[in-house]
């Protein structure tokens, strides 16, 4: 058994542009003072409610609350109207079916929703190649071990067979409250610097390298 879990945007895909247009139109919506778009980068991968509470601190629990319905509102419409932009990293589609073939089990821990991940896998037509997933909506937000834990329960891994692959000093952190192997990838939305620091034992600069390194 090696049970390798990755993260979802930033680290499979380029999620980026769909979080910020859906997080600018919900404090617009709220009247909210809009965070700047480097802010919102830093929070993708927090759970919805966690996100808000970082980027409009000072706001009334309401006014957060209503911030998380307006931007799941935001997110649902790109989605439904075709204009949301999820594209994976180049060179992770063929990587994962590389991973399977060599019997490694797969799964996805993300601050994504059930729904929004389920249609993101969906759309690349990789669904079928995770064993377990494990989103924001069933467990407490990252650095939480919590969806590490179930992921490991799902496929029978123990925390030794088990690595976590992100890009955000949260999957680090979640990585290492969960005792297992923690990778960082250099193409996502923290800095390589940040990830050796959270307790990242190597940050992979290439899909390549990182193939390398699940090898190695």
């Amino acid at each position: 058994m090696r049970l390798a879990v990755f993260d979802c945007d930033g680290t499979l895909c380029d999620g980026q542009a769909g979080v910020v247009a859906a997080m600018e139109t919900a404090f617009a919506e709220t009247g909210l003072p809009a965070p700047g778009r480097h802010q919102i980068r830093r929070i993708v991968g927090l759970s919805l409610p966690q996100a808000i509470r970082l980027l409009a601190p000072d706001a009334t629990s309401e006014s957060q609350r209503e911030a998380v319905e307006a931007y799941k509102r935001a997110f649902r419409r790109s989605r439904e109207d075709g204009s949301l932009r999820e594209p994976l990293f180049e060179g992770i589609a063929p990587l994962l079916e590389r991973l399977r073939a060599s019997e490694w089990t797969l799964g996805v821990a993300t601050g994504k929703s059930d729904r929004g991940l389920a249609s993101t896998l969906a759309a690349h037509g990789l669904t079928d190649l995770f064993a377990t997933l494990q989103t924001a909506d069933r467990h407490p937000s990252k650095p939480d071990p919590g969806m590490l834990d179930a992921a490991m329960e799902d496929v029978l891994a123990a925390p030794w067979q088990t690595v976590m692959i992100g890009d955000t000093a949260y999957d680090i952190e979640m990585a290492r409250n969960a005792e297992v192997r923690a990778i960082g990838v250099a193409w996502g939305y923290h800095e390589p610097a940040e990830l050796l620091e959270a307790g990242a034992e190597i940050v992979a600069g290439s899909v390549r390298e990182l193939e390398d390194i699940l090898h190695g």
